[in-house]
């Protein structure tokens, strides 16, 4: 597939086997996964991972709340590697725009992962942020999109039309639901795609014939009856 797949989480262990058998092309972090994987010092785990993961692109965040502390976190996880994205939320937690951050980070050529956008104007404004010349990515989240009844694709094939003139901006479709979400990213143009390690794993199913995965679950379920002991009928 064209479509580059970035695994999103903090396990150190998970991470560098996939790594190491090259099933992904990236990973991204976040401060929720970092918490449910026990990291308890962000630096020294970055330093960590750094340290194996040289040649993909891997997302770190930032924890600030303002502005100015947003941007020295910033230009600070931007020196750790060369191939570091520094990942900054599109807004802080009191609705202010991060855009013109953004623009400044980008300019001076640090590699932006703008995440938790949501909606069309949010995904234009940003990518008019971000420079021509520095790579960047836009992340935004489909899955927690389609979890509110709205449907996502529109709004994906929306920025990945308004981002074409930008070689160096990458639509990223996050918060990944399916399997089947990576077939829809990649058949409107994605770049990439975040997929958690639980869906990966189903990709062993691809390609599988229905009618015997059919079978297959139905003995699965009938496994299930005799380990219970389960009887309708005396």
């Amino acid at each position: 597939m064209a479509i580059k797949v970035f695994a999103d989480g903090a396990d150190l262990e998970g991470m560098l086997e996939m790594y190491r058998e090259g099933d992904v092309q990236g990973f991204t972090t976040n401060p929720s996964l970092m918490k449910a994987g026990g990291v308890t010092d962000y630096r020294a785990f970055a330093r960590e991972v750094l340290g194996e993961i040289t040649d993909l692109p891997v997302s770190f965040e930032v924890f600030a709340d303002d502005l100015e502390s947003m941007e020295a976190e910033a230009r600070e996880i931007a020196t750790w590697a060369d191939n570091v994205y520094v990942k900054i939320p599109a807004m802080t937690t009191d609705g202010t725009s991060t855009s013109e951050l953004v623009r400044r980070l980008s300019a001076d050529g640090v590699k932006i992962n703008v995440t938790t956008l949501f909606t069309v104007e949010q995904n234009h404004e940003f990518i008019d942020a971000v420079s021509d010349q520095t790579p960047s990515i836009i992340s935004i989240f489909a899955g927690r999109i389609a979890d509110t009844g709205v449907d996502p694709m529109p709004i994906m094939e929306d920025a990945i039309a308004y981002a074409a003139p930008k070689a160096a901006c990458e639509i990223l479709w996050a918060s990944t639901r399916e399997l089947l979400n990576i077939y829809q990213a990649e058949k409107i143009g994605c770049q990439i795609i975040t997929v958690p390690n639980s869906i990966l794993a189903k990709r062993k199913n691809v390609g599988r014939d229905l009618l015997e995965y059919s079978r297959d679950t139905v003995r699965g379920f009938a496994r299930d009856i005799q380990a219970l002991g389960f009887k309708i009928l005396p």
